[in-house]
């Protein structure tokens, strides 16, 4: 027998050594290059994010529509410039949702009198009252305005050469009886210009600094009042509100002298 052949004792040693291994749970085999146990596994790679995995399927998402703002001058300007006569013009005004005044009041309150007079009067706001009935100048300072001047023969119940148109700056009643703020008084101005121009009054009457803001592009009555000037090319005076003569009686001799001017100039 070679020297180098394996005994039948090593054959059975070596088998008897495999079922030891067999049954402390070494069941697979083991290879030829040694395997460290103890060695930390190799941190995985870190997937890439989507963007850096453009997908060749997905479009770019187009850049969002431009904000539109609203411009409730210009709405105004289109909505008043629509309107051929004073009825269309009070459904413009009606229809208008620029001014946030009309959610409230209670009625939109648009013009008193007849509408054919020479002279149109232009206040500044409805009181309450005047909200509550949808017309202007009927609280006390309205009488007092009547009483003002059916003294020189003007009525808003009469017509043509002895009647008054009567009309406001807003149409809508200002909470607390407030003034009206300049964005309100800017973007209802379209209308009063073309409330004008449809009822074409020979002479304006400005009552108070609202109206004379709005059209002159100034105020301080007492400084306005008493002289002549022009709007929208037409004859106009500035005179002092009643609801301010209520307050202060003295100023009466003034707006008296101011009533004078004016029938002068229907005479002439």
């Amino acid at each position: 027998m070679d020297s180098q052949a394996s005994s039948p004792d090593d054959w059975w040693h070596a088998a008897a050594l495999l079922e030891w291994q067999v049954e402390l749970g070494a069941t697979e085999a083991i290879g030829e290059a040694p395997v460290n146990r103890y060695e930390l596994p190799a941190a995985p790679a870190r997937p890439a994010s989507p963007q850096a995995q453009p997908d060749a399927r997905k479009r770019p998402t187009p850049p969002p529509p431009p904000i539109v703002l609203a411009d409730p001058v210009a709405d105004a300007q289109a909505a008043a410039a629509g309107a051929t006569t004073l009825a269309e013009l009070r459904d413009a005004m009606a229809a208008f949702e620029g001014c946030e005044l009309r959610k409230g009041a209670r009625n939109l309150v648009f013009s008193d009198g007849d509408p054919g007079a020479r002279v149109m009067i232009v206040g500044e706001a409805p009181g309450r009252e005047e909200d509550a009935r949808g017309k202007p100048f009927i609280g006390k300072a309205g009488q007092f305005l009547d009483r003002m001047f059916d003294a020189i023969g003007l009525s808003r119940t009469a017509s043509g050469a002895d009647g008054l148109y009567i009309t406001n700056t807003l149409p809508w009643h200002p909470p607390g009886n407030r003034d009206p703020d300049a964005a309100e008084i800017a973007m209802m101005l379209p209308f009063v210009h073309r409330h004008i121009e449809l009822a074409a009054p020979d002479i304006l009457i400005l009552m108070g600094n609202v109206s004379c803001l709005a059209l002159l592009g100034r105020k301080g009555i007492t400084r306005l009042r008493g002289a002549w000037t022009e709007a929208l090319g037409r004859p106009t005076l500035p005179m002092f509100h009643p609801a301010y003569l209520l307050r202060n009686p003295p100023a009466k001799r003034e707006a008296w002298h101011d009533l004078l001017m004016l029938r002068a100039r229907l005479r002439q």
